[in-house]
């Protein structure tokens, strides 16, 4: 189960909560990261993705995939993939220990109506939004470091994280690390909050008919990763062209990635160059992404728990 349960008798500590968040974020993360790829990709390209549009270089999911495949080798799908797993353990460990002590201080504090299965989903969006909130102010510089490696064609500009480290502290000093980082806590506040939300919607939907366990928490987490995905993704795409300012070589990559000068100005320029359809770049694979990260990282969390408390019992049985 996700989130404090006061029927449960192994209560597990909030350093055990961290592994079990970065052991599933880890793993969860080495899956996904091809279609995180294509993702980034699609989301830096000025130009509209259709088959049928002249100049823009990636046009759909399969043509991308061959493109990068043809172009970088297997390994492009795995570019970054080392920041982006430092990212998941940091991000992993972090989100779900605070979201676990926010929603037992909840049970505590807190009337036992306010508790109740009718109000859990907005419980859940609040102290998923705050965890992630919290992880996300600890993960920044790592997701800035993703971002650029991700983001790199041919010929590779950082060859090593501390290589990358230094070029970057040469470019802009410390906020160049923190670049994107009011867009993302205004994203991830809502993504994550409607994410544990309509996690704990769907699951209680589905034990209403069903007790399938672990078919449960991947079909509701699938369900929660696309929901939350699609309200918030504007921001998502926001977030990548404001992280990538200063990188010379993802404007030669993508084409005239412009300058922008903060998160309302980067807006306005996408809607008035690229329309509506450019704040959602990128949507098809990023849903796609959404939902097998958002199942497995669910399904990987409450088996790791599940272990964790076995080990309990089994240690207090001895």
């Amino acid at each position: 189960m996700v989130g404090y349960d006061p029927q449960e008798k192994v209560e597990l500590t909030s350093t055990e909560y961290a592994v079990a968040g970065g052991v599933s974020g880890f793993i969860t993360r080495a899956a996904c990261n091809p279609l995180d790829v294509i993702k980034i990709r699609f989301q830096l390209q000025v130009e509209p993705i259709k088959k049928s549009q002249h100049g823009g270089k990636y046009k759909s999911i399969p043509q991308a995939m061959v493109t990068l495949f043809r172009e970088e080798g297997i390994t492009a799908f795995w570019k970054g993939h080392v920041p982006a797993q430092l990212l998941s353990l940091i991000y992993g460990a972090v989100q779900f220990a605070v979201f676990e002590q926010l929603t037992k201080q909840a049970w505590e504090q807190l009337p036992p109506e306010a508790c109740s299965s009718s109000w859990k989903p907005a419980l859940h969006f609040v102290c998923g939004g705050l965890s992630a909130m919290a992880a996300t102010c600890a993960c920044q510089p790592v997701d800035v470091l993703r971002t650029r490696f991700s983001s790199q064609g041919e010929p590779k500009v950082y060859h090593s994280i501390p290589q990358a480290v230094s070029a970057m502290w040469r470019e802009g000093g410390p906020r160049t690390f923190y670049r994107g980082l009011s867009p993302t806590l205004v994203q991830i506040f809502p993504y994550a909050g409607f994410q544990f939300a309509t996690f704990a919607m769907f699951t209680s939907a589905w034990e209403s008919i069903s007790d399938q366990g672990g078919v449960k928490t991947l079909v509701c987490g699938a369900g929660a990763g696309v929901v939350s995905k699609t309200l918030v993704y504007p921001l998502d795409v926001v977030k990548k062209r404001l992280q990538v300012q200063g990188f010379d070589h993802a404007r030669r990559s993508f084409g005239q990635v412009r300058a922008y000068t903060g998160l309302v100005h980067c807006v306005q320029c996408m809607l008035r160059e690229e329309g509506t359809r450019g704040l959602f770049k990128g949507l098809s694979p990023s849903l796609l992404k959404a939902a097998c990260a958002s199942s497995l990282i669910f399904f990987l969390y409450e088996q790791c728990c599940h272990a964790l408390r076995l080990s309990h019992r089994v240690y207090t049985y001895r």
